[in-house]
């Protein structure tokens, strides 16, 4: 077994045996059919109903749910990604929630307050997003690099910190939008045309120019770690601190570096939510993309192209959730399997001794000897 199948595996049979607890839930709550039914409505969801489609149904039935998926996958790509890049230093970043919501709320005042020609203003916002996720990832990092504060404790508090002053002040306060006439407006102003992101298949599909830059980036992360001397001395800090720094490798540089990265992709994930989809910071940011993001780290076993694959997987599997209404089970069950596939992601030593068993009783075996191939030995 090579050395690459045996990383890979392990989060593989996790996550289809995450699958197989949660269809088993749902059969003995309910029953084994409509388990069945659940998770072919959960796959049309995510995927398409492609037979709808190929028996002449409307585009739409495949193009819609293939957008939510995508831009789904594009913002757990992202705050994976930035755990991802953390962790390839040593650091364990708890914090790209609160990063995001930095992005997130930058990216909606550029792109609000900012008039510009869309081929300025699109990167300028995502520009303002990562500057601040940056920013305040930043802060955990001079305090783990300067002052020696763990940084799963001061992430952990950042993302409070964020929490209530965006979400609790800023956005209902100061930055909220102007009310016209009897309306009333949750969140900041809505961003201006010119600050959306562009629909890749127009009005039939909320897919954006957020799921490609998404994957640009999984890439960019991938070749910066892989192929660059910053990237190998960025791993060799994360694998070995002492002897990097007896090597003569900057260590503090590059674990601040990776740490700044990390919050600038998280606050990416921010910018794409706000000019993708949302429009506008909204009054809270809702589903919590950087708590997922620990997860989806994990299961792509903190390999940038690993994170995009577990993304585009889960984001499969969260875009056709709500479907799974239709037969009254519930729709955070994709959830629920991200998180099975988490717990059994962290048992992974377990999954390695068992691939490891099966590979010595394979190779104890002695290979098939025909008869005519046996030599009798003389008397």
């Amino acid at each position: 077994m090579g050395e690459r199948t045996r990383q890979v595996l392990p989060s593989v049979l996790s996550v289809l045996l995450a699958l197989a607890v949660c269809w088993l839930t749902i059969a003995l709550t309910r029953d084994a059919d409509t388990a069945t039914r659940a998770y072919l409505q959960m796959l049309w969801g995510g995927v398409g109903n492609w037979p709808a489609f190929l028996d002449g149904g409307s585009g739409t039935a495949v193009l819609r749910p293939l957008g939510e998926a995508a831009m789904k996958a594009a913002l757990l790509t992202l705050t994976g990604l930035s755990v991802a890049v953390a962790f390839k230093v040593g650091l364990f970043n708890i914090g790209a929630q609160g990063q995001m919501i930095w992005g997130a709320l930058a990216a909606a005042l550029v792109g609000a307050h900012v008039s510009l020609p869309g081929v300025l203003h699109v990167p300028l916002a995502l520009l303002a997003a990562a500057v601040a996720g940056a920013a305040w990832s930043s802060i955990a990092g001079v305090l783990k690099l300067k002052r020696g504060v763990h940084e799963v404790i001061s992430t952990i508090m950042l993302n409070w910190v964020a929490v209530s002053l965006v979400d609790n002040w800023l956005v209902i306060g100061p930055l909220r939008a102007v009310a016209e006439g009897a309306s009333s407006i949750t969140g900041t102003a809505e961003i201006l045309p010119s600050a959306q992101l562009p629909r890749l298949l127009g009005d039939s599909s909320r897919l954006n120019l957020g799921f490609p830059l998404a994957l640009a980036a999984a890439l960019g992360v991938w070749v910066w770690l892989s192929r660059t001397r910053s990237g190998y001395e960025t791993r060799a800090v994360g694998l070995t601190p002492e002897a990097a720094r007896a090597a003569g490798i900057p260590t503090l540089r590059r674990a601040g570096g990776a740490m700044a990265l990390a919050g600038a992709l998280a606050g990416l994930a921010g910018a794409v939510l706000v000019l993708g989809t949302e429009g506008r910071y909204p009054g809270s940011l809702g589903a919590p993309y950087g708590f997922d993001g620990i997860a989806i780290a994990l299961i792509g076993n903190n390999h940038p192209l690993g994170a995009a694959l577990a993304a585009a997987v889960f984001g499969v599997l969260r875009a056709g959730g709500t479907r799974m209404q239709l037969l009254g089970v519930h729709k955070s069950f994709p959830e629920l399997i991200q998180g099975f596939a988490l717990l059994f992601v962290a048992g992974r030593m377990v999954w390695l001794a068992l691939l490891e068993r099966r590979q010595k009783r394979a190779q104890a075996q002695p290979p098939a000897t025909s008869q005519a191939q046996v030599e009798v030995p003389r008397v």
